[in-house]
């Protein structure tokens, strides 16, 4: 597979699911590189964005949009074995990526990019929705969360992990996706959220409030600012 974006930077990818201008104009500020899944190129458009590449097997991108894109920059993927989000998630070398347009609409586009989280790790990706943000954990990460702060945690195998500042500990408890499930925990307000996790397969979802949060986790080794 060829690499389309090589980055320095984090990047912001666009999907066709829900949205939000104002979360989008978000990640710009943060991640101005940005890259559309297929049919999130209209959105990306409709934004008053152009995005600097457009990857997928296309099914979703109508003519009167590819029209307006500059054809250097779209990327057919013809293989049907893969999400278009995967095939961005691995034509671009970056480390990091924000997320927007992949959480709402379709229930199973949304369950496709979560399953795609945990199976590719790499490169790290947070999503941001309407009211959620979304990350895979598998290994460690501190979040400086108010006390009250919806901390849910949704394992896709079997996985356990350790905790500290959430109001009902995860030490010991052998997560599944049929059985034993941590949603609707919350921040207990006795110092920051520390979650650490013996392997891959945990999905962390917070408020989307939480996002400055989750931001400075994951870009403060890599020197970026802090969204406040």
């Amino acid at each position: 597979m060829n690499t389309v974006i090589h980055s320095h930077d984090p990047i912001t990818a666009i999907g066709g699911g829900d949205v939000d201008f104002e979360t989008l104009e978000q990640a710009l500020s943060l991640a101005p590189c940005l890259v559309a899944a297929d049919g999130g190129a209209r959105a990306a458009l409709a934004a008053g964005h152009a995005p600097e590449a457009v990857i997928g097997d296309l099914d979703s991108l109508e003519p009167s949009v590819r029209a307006q894109l500059d054809p250097e920059t779209v990327h057919h993927l013809a293989e049907q074995d893969s999400t278009d989000f995967d095939k961005l998630r691995r034509s671009v070398e970056a480390p990091l990526i924000l997320g927007v347009g992949f959480l709402g609409r379709r229930l199973d586009h949304s369950l496709a990019v979560l399953s795609s989280l945990v199976s590719k790790p790499a490169p790290p990706t947070i999503l941001l929705g309407p009211w959620d943000v979304v990350f895979h954990l598998n290994a460690t990460v501190t979040l400086d969360l108010p006390a009250g702060s919806r901390v849910s945690l949704f394992p896709m195998r079997e996985v356990q992990g350790r905790s500290s500042g959430l109001h009902w500990p995860i030490d010991g408890v052998p997560f599944a996706p049929d059985s034993r499930i941590g949603t609707s925990n919350k921040a207990s307000g006795d110092g920051p959220v520390l979650l650490e996790m013996d392997g891959p397969g945990m999905l962390v979802m917070l408020s989307r409030d939480a996002f400055s949060a989750v931001w400075d986790s994951f870009a403060a080794p890599l020197g970026k600012r802090r969204n406040r």
